[in-house]
């Protein structure tokens, strides 16, 4: 009860020593400014006051408005109870000279009118502000579809609570921006900075003079400041805007004289992978090219097309184009890989005609071509003994895929190694001796084979169906020859090359194929000749 009591008669002495608004003060945080800079508005009221009684309508004639925040504060010292309302208003002048910040008023109390002046200066002292954003243009003077760099950098001294940077704004050109934010430290006189780095690809549309509108930064940083008496300090939430420095992009227009597909870039390299060391192919054994395009500072989307016209002959099956770009020493590279298999349908030479990139060279101001050299391959009618073995695949990495190619190699092996084994002693083992050894590899393969189809590897599949039936018939098995062992073990190979090498590519289904070889095995056998031994000419 006695508490209780103490405890009104407290509150009772606090808000009798309460008082109504009384004071009413306005204050800037920087005079001078900059044409291009922003200042905080701080306006103090000496008691508690809702957040819709202050208008800053009248701001409006002079200054653009950003974000307002408001805080309330008590303070009890000596049983006197002291409240304050804080409102901060981020302002930006719309023009230099002396400007008026209006008198505030509330509840019959105003502030004092504030004179401001603006420098016709960018910025009074950029460096000296603890909060700054720099903008460059890497390249003052373009092609029409170069792409220009744009690199943003914003400068803190001061702990950001939150912000955001927006983006530049072109007209006539595309934008956009090239790999994630880059942070680091830097010292600018001699005071330390937290810097934020973001780069922009710039893409002109059209030629001429075009204007870069600079980014604005727009936040909450958090700045100290001391207590009364000077005893304490802590950190308090200031809104702040800053921007960087409008630039002009002198685009040209392409030569009068070009003719073709438009590709400007300052470096253009064409490379191909091919399988090395290699003279002749089977007939109908897929042969993997890879063909990839380096470009820097060009634009993706005019990136030319690698496909060729090969002979009538050579069938082709492209994947889909690849498109990555990345920064490399402050420069953006593009790369477009095309990866494709060549499968051969006659037996002959034939040759991969050149391959040629025109392109527009800014610094040299000539046109530059890009080669591939014509390339010559001859087709055979035999599977060399190495062909069970994966032709190089496309650089895309797949789930799996790096396993079934070794494992259909060592079978392979195994099993040229058990066949020569199995020529060179059959003079001298009996028959039945003869049959263990024909199915040793036959049952290795099979199980191999086996594997890939629940795996869905094609590629296995392929390699070790030439694998079984070889082991099975005791010759090299081609993929035509396997083809013509019946339409259904066909039907199930070609669409097994459909989907690896063909445009619709998607998931591969192995049952038809084991079926197909299930229902060739348990063919009626033909005297004296079986389907299998067909195989042999």
């Amino acid at each position: 009860m006695v508490k209780q009591l103490l405890t009104g008669l407290f509150l009772l002495t606090v808000t009798s020593h309460s008082w109504a608004l009384s004071r009413l003060d306005a204050s800037v945080d920087k005079n001078p400014v900059g044409r291009d800079e922003s200042l905080v508005l701080t306006i103090v009221a000496d008691d508690e006051v809702e957040a819709s009684r202050l208008d800053t309508s009248g701001l409006m004639r002079n200054f653009l408005v950003g974000r307002t925040s408001m805080s309330r504060s008590t303070r009890i010292v000596n049983f006197d109870s002291h409240k304050e309302t804080r409102w901060q208003i981020l302002l930006t002048p719309r023009s230099t000279g002396t400007l008026q910040i209006p008198a505030f008023r509330i509840d019959g109390v105003s502030s004092n009118p504030i004179s401001l002046t603006v420098s016709e200066r960018e910025s009074v002292d950029r460096t000296s502000s603890t909060l700054f954003v720099t903008s460059e243009l890497q390249q003052s003077q373009v092609y029409l579809g170069q792409m220009a760099l744009y690199k943003v950098k914003l400068f803190l001294a001061v702990d950001l609570q939150r912000g955001d940077l927006s983006v530049p704004a072109i007209e006539g050109a595309r934008i956009k921006q090239l790999g994630e934010d880059k942070e680091s430290m830097d010292i600018v006189n001699g005071r330390r900075f937290r810097v934020i780095e973001r780069v922009y690809g710039i893409t002109p549309d059209k030629a001429g003079p075009l204007i870069v509108k600079p980014p604005v930064f727009e936040g909450d940083v958090l700045v100290p400041v001391r207590g009364n008496g000077g005893m304490f300090s802590f950190n308090e939430s200031r809104p702040m805007r800053a921007t960087g420095k409008e630039q002009q992009l002198s685009v040209k227009g392409k030569p009068e004289s070009w003719q073709g597909n438009w590709f400007v870039a300052d470096v253009v390299a064409l490379k191909e992978e091919f399988p090395e060391d290699v003279e002749e192919f089977a007939l109908g054994t897929p042969i993997t090219r890879t063909l990839t395009l380096l470009a820097s500072n060009a634009d993706e989307t005019s990136l030319p097309s690698l496909a060729s016209v090969l002979p009538a002959e050579l069938k082709t099956y492209p994947e889909k184009p690849e498109v990555q770009t990345f920064l490399r020493d402050e420069q953006l590279v593009v790369q477009l890989r095309l990866t494709e298999a060549i499968v051969p349908n006659e037996v002959g030479t034939f040759e991969l005609p050149a391959i040629e990139v025109p392109w527009w060279n800014p610094h040299l101001k000539k046109r530059e071509v890009a080669v591939i050299p014509a390339r010559t391959i001859r087709v055979t009618g035999v599977m060399p003994q190495t062909a069970v073995l994966p032709q190089p695949g496309p650089v895309t990495v797949q789930t799996d895929a790096g396993f079934w190619p070794w494992l259909a190699a060592f079978f392979a092996l195994g099993w040229l190694a058990t066949a020569a084994g199995w020529f060179s002693s059959r003079k001298r083992q009996p028959a039945s001796q003869k049959e263990t050894l024909k199915a040793a590899p036959q049952s290795a393969a099979k199980g191999a084979l086996e594997q890939a189809c629940a795996a869905g590897d094609g590629k296995a599949m392929l390699n070790m169906t030439l694998a079984y039936l070889s082991a099975q018939t005791g010759d090299n098995v081609t993929l035509e020859k396997a083809k013509s062992l019946s339409p259904q073990l066909a039907a199930a190979l070609d669409a097994i090359q459909r989907a690896l090498y063909g445009k619709q590519q998607g998931a591969i289904d192995g049952a038809p194929l084991l079926q197909a070889l299930k229902a060739l095995h348990q063919a009626p056998a033909k005297t004296p000749d079986t389907a299998l031994k067909s195989l042999n000419p």
